[in-house]
Formats: structure tokens, C-alpha cells, sequence
């Protein structure tokens, strides 16, 4: 099927459209119900109705906000009325709550007149945090944004104005940087007149632009101080009319350094495109179809041409969804009573920002593995990067505050944190392991140092502060690629073909010299980036180490198993996955390493998985997996756990709860526990599970990570006498730093 059925068939299947409403608190009993509605629901409402502020406190306000249309202006598809509008504003919904974890109800008005829309909108004050207009048309829609931001207490926000204005804004900073042209130098050329082509004006004047600058063109030419005089023009883009001789787009176009398209397709042709400046700056923006096709304009000059469309299928995309959910989130979280210019400069600002840093793996991935690097093809991040949340809010919630639209303070830091907490365990998991390392960086070495994914990780933790990166490899190598990436950092480089080596290879032979090594052995071995590094921390010359990005794990882990050793009260080395859940956080071991562990084994593990859970604050709970429930069966297999939890029981060392052998359902299930096994010494579900193999451990995790939705950090090597993590082949930076930050949580406690 095309894309019209495959869109139908979308929609239609049940349940029809895209939103539906959740609850968000636990509904299992009688008196859970008898809280959330009567008679305890009457708590609520009394203290409310005595201070309204408690609103935010006690309902879901803070966090909902109006999608709000009559259908007249909806894009590509003109005046269809506010029912035909609907699958549009559910997927606004979709957009508000994927990527800000923003509730929203979807409002579709037939009002009789601009008066009307204003009465609805602002009677309804009372429901929402704050209001999205959305495809309202011209000149309407100003005058209902005017009109409900005098009258409104909540933010009111017309997506199509401002919106297009701030995401363009973005690019445009950055489309002038690499064209080295100052904001204030630029001659602007809009095509269009209507809603977005006014905001997007005026919001180029507050980057900086002159507003003499530009050049504003309708369907009828340019927009000229003749034409305003005898009323041709509307009172909100009468501004923009300039004192000069009547022309088309064409003359509008000459020697402009930029053109923004906000009209129709196929209105620019190649001529029109080198007319103008040079090296000049195209956001053709039409949709489907642009003003002028991408490839001819890019074809039309030699020169540098920054061309940014409305479409995914080519760079530079101006998506609004870049922007509002963001913004709504960090003026929502901040209870602010309007979204200002400062906010919208602000978002636009660290938006160009964040297009000059390095992007993340995943959204390279998922935009089909193409090249994302700062230049003419790359102004602006993509809609897809996880970044923009953490930037933009706080940059909007802290305009909020300094230009006093905000009702309360936020500390930008916890702030940070609880946007993490939005969008997973996971990160507020590893939000708590990098605040530990930061506290005090440690020396971590990289044994594949001259892989781009090292390379790039190593750049984010020194610019995070979590560690002090030691490449090892070719020095030449790494410098390149540094440079290659536009990476501005100088990391520490081990070269092993310049260093003097005999010391780290008598380590490594004194090490290893009863196990069938050499000293010819050792001066050949310690030349590769396993056993340098190895020794290097054995040495206490770097404080943690990682490797394995290249190799596969059993030989990663054999040279830091030979040089380093496991801790002095382990004998054992252990593979831990943390996976995480909305809700929910468990520590899986062992994962990598045992195949077939004794019971003694199984409860030196548990040990040192309930001492990698604290790393992250969680309070350990240990389950001994098996197929049995306290035994319920008696095999060899089943008695394994059974003993190792009775030894852990009986270890007056051992000061968190631990039981088995117990199946996993009963390990996780509170009911399970607590009312069928109430003897049980856990009194609330584990969250540290430690399986009886390293094949039942191996198949769970994963089965759990695809199945289940669970996100996995690891695997973490315990029991090691120095910290050491094996990364897996195919990690992304985002996993070599979290991995790093483990190392330095490690290397803080040793």
C-alpha cells in the first residue's frame, strides 16, 4: 500500500486515532478508588478551593496543555474545518507527549467568530497549564493570540508563528556563522506575507537583524509603503513594508544574502538563486514541495549554498517539533504565565548551539547512518536527538525566570535530573553515577583509543568533568581524527611505539612468568592496548580501564583477569546488566563470564552485585533464581541457589535481605512474595536477580531488554581487584560513557 492507505489503516485500527488517557495511579482496590474520586477526591478540592495554586500540587494541570484549532489554515490542506482537523491535533498530541512527556487534550473549535474563539479559549483557563494554537488562519490567528495572551494566565503559544520562527532563528545564526556574515549585515528576503513569514521576520529582528533589511513579498510582489497606504496590506505585516520601487520575488531576490520560503513550491528558479549574495543562505520551507528544489538550488552556484527545507528527505530540516515541546516543558515546569521573546531567543540560541556539538550515535542510526557534523549540511540538530530536551527546557525555564514571566525557581541542576527522569530509568539511574564521578574525576584508560567511538566518548568526559581520558594508540591517528570530527579537545595519548616499555613489561612478566610467560613473551604482549593498559593500572598509573569496543569479550577480559586479578575477598569475576523500567530498576548477574557456578560462586556475586546496586543508590534485595520455589523441587540444580542463599544468610557480614531458590515470577511479583510465601525474608520484590547459569542469566536479559521494553546498562564486571568494564562490540558513546562513569564510581570506592 502507499502512504494514503498505509496512513488510513493507521489511524483506523483499533482503537481509532493515536491518544488516549491514562491513569496514573494505582486503581486495583476499593480504597484506591475511594481516593481518586469520592469520597477522598473532597481533599483535594477543599484545599484547592481555599488556595487555587494547589492545583498545580494535586491535578494534573502543570502538566496539560490545550491543542486548540478551528481548521482554518491547516497545512497542505487549507480551510477543512475543525473535524477534519482532528487527526492533526491528536498527532500534535503525539509530538507534545513523545518527545516532553507533555499530556494533552486535543480541542477542535467551530466558532462563529474570532470573539467566540477567544470566549472558549479563555473560559477553559481553569483545565490547562498552557494553550497551543495550532492552524488558525491569518490575520485571525494574531488577534487570538493578542487577544488570549492579554486575558490568560497560562502560556498561550501559536505554534505555526513562533514555532517556525525560533527553529529557523537557530539555523539562521548558524547558516551565517559558516557563511561568515554578521546578523545585522544580512539582506533578508521573505516569500510569503501570511502568519509564519510576520512572526519569523520579527523574530529574525531579535537575533539581530535589521529590520530595514528586510524584504517582505506576497502573491502581488513586494511588500511596498504604497501598498500599506492604500490598504492592500494587513495591520501585523504592514511593518515590513518598505519605502522603495514596486517589484517581484525576482527583484526582491537580487543580492539578498538570504531568502526564507514561507509560500508556495516552485516559485524560485537557478537564476533567482544566483542573483543573489554570495554564498548565500536558502530555508526554502514550503510544503510538500519547497520553492526551489533542493539539488537546483545547490546546483545553481559554486559557491557555498546553505539550503534548509521543510522536508526530512533532505539536510536542514526546519521542523517545528524541534521547538514547541520543549519550550511548553520549561515554561510549564516554571508555572510561567507567558512564553516571551527571551524564552523563544533563548530556545533559538542553544538550539544553534547544540548543532555544534557531537551527535549522539543513536540519532545518527536513525537518520540511515548518514554523516551529522556541523557545516552547510548540518545547522540544526535533527527532531530525533534526546539532547534537546535537557537543553532547550532549562534554557527556556531559565529565561522564564530572569525575564520574570516565571512563578517559581528552579534549581537548574535537579532540574536536569528530573527531565531524565521524564524520558527513563535509565538516565536517572546514570544521572546519579555521574554526579558521584564528577565529585572526583579519576584517570581512565582505553585500550582501543584510536576508534572514533573512544575517541568521541573521551571528548564528552572531559567536557562533562566525570573522567581524565587516556587514549592508547598511534598518536598521529588519534589527532587526525580528533580534527576530523571538529572535536576541540587534547586528550592524553599513550603511543606505544614511542614510549620506553621494559618497566611495564617486567610488570607484566614478574605478573605472569609461572603461567607460561616470558620476557621476550612480555616485551612482545605489552605493546597491545590490552596488557599496556592492563599493567598501567596495575601499576596504579590510570585508576580504571576499559576495553573490548573491538574485540570479543573473552579475549578483552583475559589480559586485566591475568594482570589485575579479582579483589581480595572475591575469586570470581562476574557480568552485570542493569535494566531498567518505568518504574522499576534490577541488577541481572551473571550475564557474561561463569558458565556454570557453584553454590559458593553464586554468593560471592550476589555480594558484589548488591555492592554495584549502592553505586547507584538503590538498596539492595537479592533473589536466587531457579525453576523451584523454596523447595518445591528437589534437584541438584534447585539445591545450588538454595545454598548459596543460605550461606549469605548465615554471613554475619551480609546487611541486606537475600533469599532462594525462588522462581522469577515469585522474586518479582509483590502479591507473589508477600501473600503466598510470607515467610520470605524479602518483604518487598528483589531487584538484584542472580541467575543459577550464565546461559539462564544471558537468555533473560535479553529477552527482557527486546520483550519486556527494558533499557540495559552493562555488562559491569564485579569482583575485580581494580576497576576494569568490558564493553561490547557495537556500544555506542552514550554506553562508553556510562561505562566510564562506572569505572570512576569504582576506582572513588577502591
Amino acid at each position: 500500500m502507499g502512504l494514503h492507505d498505509d496512513s488510513l489503516d493507521y489511524h483506523e485500527s483499533d482503537p481509532p486515532g493515536k491518544i488516549e488517557i491514562a491513569t496514573t495511579k494505582s486503581t486495583s482496590t476499593q480504597r484506591d478508588l475511594s481516593l481518586a474520586y469520592s469520597p477522598g477526591v473532597a481533599a483535594p478540592c477543599g484545599e484547592i478551593a481555599e488556595t487555587p495554586e494547589d492545583a498545580y500540587r494535586y491535578t494534573a494541570k502543570g502538566n496539560l496543555v490545550a491543542v486548540v484549532s478551528d481548521g482554518s489554515a491547516v497545512l497542505g490542506l487549507g480551510d477543512i474545518g475543525p473535524v477534519a482537523s482532528k487527526p492533526v491535533m491528536e498527532g500534535k498530541g503525539v509530538l507534545f507527549k513523545r518527545f516532553a512527556d507533555i499530556d494533552v487534550f486535543d480541542i477542535e473549535l467551530d466558532a462563529s467568530s474570532t470573539e467566540a474563539f477567544v470566549g472558549h479559549v479563555a473560559a477553559m483557563e481553569p483545565t490547562f497549564g498552557g494553550v497551543n494554537l495550532e492552524d488558525i488562519a491569518a490575520p485571525d490567528c494574531f488577534t487570538i493570540e493578542e487577544r488570549l495572551r492579554e486575558q490568560m494566565d497560562v502560556p498561550v503559544f501559536h505554534d505555526d508563528q513562533h514555532g517556525t520562527a525560533i527553529i529557523s532563528g537557530a539555523a539562521l545564526i548558524n547558516a551565517a556563522q559558516i557563511a561568515g556574515k554578521d546578523l545585522g549585515d544580512l539582506n533578508v528576503t521573505f516569500a510569503g506575507a501570511g502568519a509564519a513569514a510576520t512572526a519569523t521576520a520579527r523574530f529574525f529582528v531579535s537575533l539581530g537583524v535589521s529590520t530595514e533589511n528586510i524584504t517582505m513579498c506576497d502573491i502581488d510582489g513586494i511588500l511596498t509603503s504604497d501598498r500599506a497606504a492604500q490598504g492592500e496590506l494587513h495591520q501585523y505585516n504592514r511593518e515590513f513594508a518598505r519605502d522603495r520601487t514596486p517589484g517581484d520575488l525576482a527583484d526582491a531576490m537580487d543580492s539578498s544574502d538570504v531568502f526564507v520560503g514561507l509560500s508556495a513550491g516552485g516559485i524560485v528558479d537557478e537564476a533567482m538563486v544566483r542573483s543573489m549574495a554570495e554564498n548565500p543562505i536558502i530555508f526554502a520551507m514550503a510544503n510538500p514541495d519547497p520553492e526551489i528544489d533542493y539539488h537546483a538550488a545547490k546546483n545553481a552556484r559554486e559557491d557555498t549554498v546553505i539550503m534548509a527545507t521543510g522536508r526530512s528527505d533532505y539536510p536542514n530540516q526546519v521542523n517545528n517539533v524541534l521547538g514547541f515541546p520543549f519550550i511548553f516543558r520549561g515554561a510549564l515546569d516554571v508555572r510561567a504565565t507567558e512564553i516571551n521573546e527571551a524564552m523563544k531567543v533563548a530556545a533559538a540560541e542553544r538550539l544553534a548551539e547544540l548543532a555544534r556539538e557531537d551527535v549522539p550515535d543513536a540519532v545518527v542510526k536513525a537518520y540511515g547512518e548518514q554523516p551529522l557534523q556541523f557545516g552547510p549540511e548540518y545547522i540544526i540538530p535533527k527532531p530525533l536527538d534526546p539532547r534537546i530536551l535537557f537543553e532547550l527546557a532549562p534554557a527556556v525555564a531559565n529565561a522564564a525566570v530572569e525575564s520574570g514571566a516565571a512563578r517559581r525557581e528552579l534549581d537548574l541542576s535537579q532540574y536536569v535530573e528530573h527531565l531524565e527522569a521524564r524520558l527513563g530509568k535509565s538516565r536517572e539511574m546514570m544521572r546519579v553515577v555521574f554526579n558521584k564521578a564528577q565529585r572526583d574525576p579519576k584517570r581512565v584508560v582505553f585500550a582501543e583509543g584510536t576508534d572514533v567511538k573512544i575517541i568521541r566518548a573521551a571528548y564528552q568526559l572531559i567536557d562533562q568533568e566525570i573522567a581524565d581520558p587516556v587514549l592508547i594508540g598511534d598518536r598521529e591517528q588519534i589527532t587526525q581524527t580528533i580534527s576530523e570530527l571538529g572535536l576541540s579537545f587534547s586528550p592524553d595519548i599513550l603511543n606505544p611505539a614511542e614510549m620506553e616499555l621494559d618497566t611495564y613489561a617486567e610488570t607484566l612478566y614478574e605478573r605472569r612468568k609461572r603461567n607460561g610467560i616470558t620476557r621476550r613473551d612480555a616485551a612482545e604482549r605489552i605493546t597491545d592496548g590490552n596488557y599496556l593498559g592492563s599493567v598501567l593500572v596495575e601499576r596504579g598509573e590510570a585508576d580504571a580501564m576499559l576495553t573490548g569496543l573491538t574485540h570479543q569479550y573473552p579475549a578483552a577480559l583475559r589480559p586485566p583477569l591475568q594482570i589485575i586479578g579479582t579483589d581480595d575477598d572475591a575469586d570470581y569475576a562476574a557480568g552485570v546488566y542493569m535494566l531498567t523500567f518505568k518504574n522499576r530498576v534490577v541488577f541481572c548477574a551473571d550475564t557474561t563470564v561463569n558458565q556454570d557456578p557453584s553454590a559458593e560462586v553464586l554468593a560471592e556475586v550476589t555480594r558484589h552485585t548488591a555492592a554495584l546496586a549502592r553505586r547507584f543508590n538503590v538498596e539492595p534485595r537479592a533473589a536466587l533464581l531457579s525453576y523451584s520455589d523454596f523447595g518445591s523441587v528437589r534437584t541438584a540444580g534447585a539445591a545450588k541457589p538454595r545454598r548459596a542463599a543460605e550461606r549469605l544468610r548465615e554471613n554475619p557480614t551480609v546487611d541486606f535481605p537475600v533469599d532462594g531458590e525462588m522462581q522469577a515470577d515469585t522474586a518479582v511479583v509483590e502479591e507473589m512474595l508477600t501473600g503466598t510465601y510470607e515467610f520470605s525474608d524479602l518483604d518487598e520484590p528483589a531487584n538484584v536477580l542472580v541467575f543459577p547459569n550464565l546461559e539462564a542469566g544471558n537468555i533473560a536479559y535479553k529477552l527482557l531488554q527486546r520483550l519486556g521494553g527494558a533499557e540495559a546498562i552493562g555488562p559491569m564486571l564485579v569482583g575485580m581487584d581494580k576497576p576494569v568494564h568490558v564493553l561490547q562490540r557495537g556500544d555506542e558513546v552514550k554506553d562508553i560513557v556510562n561505562m566510564a562513569s562506572v569505572a570512576v564510581v569504582d576506582a572513588q570506592e577502591k
